[in-house]
């Protein structure tokens, strides 16, 4: 890694400067802007970009954005610095004077957000936090989501803020009353199926995978175990059995009729459905909602973020939805189907829309599928 070194403003203190910072070496061509002092997350993002610009402080960094030497190449702007309302309006203002702030995303880290009471992404002040130093995934396909995201926002989404928080605030309502209510009232069932998962095969009654939700955050998602153990690591083996079209240039679905994976209780349960009835616990963490688009395996999820198809990631996953009601227990089932009624939801989703899709579910539910 080459490293320069250069005086942000003139006659300024020696703490205020810029470095850019380059790796030629890495086929990521990404480029950062990161706002911050912490070695650890400089160390991490140089590893991870081609470049990048670093600076210490607010101040220091609307002067290198005024400057000639910045360019509207950059990938992510990445906040590290203590919170301040004031001083990231500034910023945000000077980023749209320099046309930036439109396509490229704004990431706070979470580490510098302890004790302030603030929802940033909610503010529309940046677009997204995550922890730098707990960030376990490909950094290229969150950016790649984020930036297609704004884009989408940018076009089509501005007009209706107002209308969607208010929906989001009587479906999460909607959630915690009902998820809370069906969990208690399944509390028998869930010993029951612990027991038949335990007395069938050795291993973990509860499955335990991440999974890409809305705005691809990933999270921990729960289902009763359904396969004999490992199974994940025998995809490849099976790839010549998937019923979706495994092209190599577009998004990737895996899916298997009668997967030789799953076990006899494990049929049983998927048949019924009764499998998801975990679920109810992300949703009400707030991982999920009871109506949505399906939660995505990463190695799915990340053939999705650079095209329209980022689409899908703007509606919250749920345990049911359109696509479900549409099209379970069909073998006939095309990707580009999938992803377009994936985009449907997240284009006409309200709270009447989710009770019209949670009505039909039950008939849903009943047909045989392998899903």
């Amino acid at each position: 890694m080459q490293v320069e070194v250069i005086p942000s403003v003139p006659n300024n203190e020696s703490k205020h400067y810029l470095r850019v910072a380059t790796n030629t070496d890495r086929q990521n061509a990404l480029s950062f802007f990161y706002i911050g002092a912490d070695n650890r997350s400089i160390k991490s993002l140089s590893e991870m970009f081609r470049s990048g610009f670093i600076t210490e402080n607010f101040e220091a960094a609307k002067s290198i954005i005024r400057s000639d030497r910045f360019n509207n190449q950059i990938d992510a702007i990445i906040i590290d610095i203590p919170y301040n309302a004031n001083a990231l309006r500034e910023l945000q203002a000077c980023l749209k004077a320099k046309g930036v702030h439109y396509t490229t995303p704004v990431i706070y880290n979470a580490g510098q957000l302890q004790g302030s009471n603030t929802n940033l992404a909610q503010d529309h002040l940046v677009d997204d936090i995550i922890d730098l130093h707990n960030w376990q995934y490909d950094f290229a396909t969150k950016i790649s989501f984020l930036k297609k995201a704004k884009e989408h926002s940018l076009m089509a989404f501005n007009t209706e803020l107002k209308i969607k928080a208010s929906t989001n605030f009587f479906k999460r309502a909607f959630d915690i009353i009902i998820s809370s209510v069906i969990l208690l009232l399944a509390l028998p069932v869930f010993i029951v199926i612990g027991l038949a998962i335990r007395l069938e095969s050795k291993g973990p009654i509860f499955y335990n995978a991440k999974r890409a939700g809305k705005g691809f955050r990933v999270f921990s998602f729960y289902k009763f175990r359904t396969m004999e153990m490992n199974a994940d690591k025998k995809i490849d083996a099976l790839a010549h059995l998937n019923q979706y079209d495994a092209n190599s240039s577009g998004p990737k679905f895996f899916k298997i009729t009668n997967d030789p994976r799953v076990t006899k209780v494990g049929k049983f349960l998927r048949n019924t459905s009764l499998d998801e009835l975990p679920q109810l616990i992300n949703v009400l963490k707030g991982d999920m909602s009871l109506v949505g688009n399906r939660p995505l395996p990463l190695y799915e999820a990340s053939t999705l973020t650079t095209n329209e198809f980022v689409e899908r990631f703007m509606a919250p996953a749920g345990m049911t939805g359109l696509w479900q009601i549409k099209k379970r227990g069909k073998s006939d089932m095309s990707t580009e189907e999938r992803i377009s009624l994936d985009i449907s939801y997240a284009r006409n989703s309200n709270l009447l829309f989710d009770l019209w899709i949670m009505a039909n579910t039950p008939g849903a539910l009943l047909q045989k599928t392998d899903v």
